[in-house]
């Protein structure tokens, strides 16, 4: 897998996850605490999306 994949799958569950979590906002038996762990999830893709699109 090139890089240039990587970073687009990368983007593709970053982009999933933020509608998870906006979808939580109105559903109200997501758990907090699942929540703070997609967004923890989601960070973490956006730093090797950063440090992906620095690199290469």
């Amino acid at each position: 897998m090139s890089i240039r994949e990587h970073l687009t799958e990368l983007e593709r569950r970053h982009a999933s996850l933020e509608k998870e979590i906006s979808g939580s906002v109105h559903h109200p038996s997501m758990d907090e605490l699942e929540v703070a762990n997609l967004k923890r999830q989601k960070l973490k893709l956006k730093d090797e999306i950063s440090r992906l699109r620095v690199s290469g």
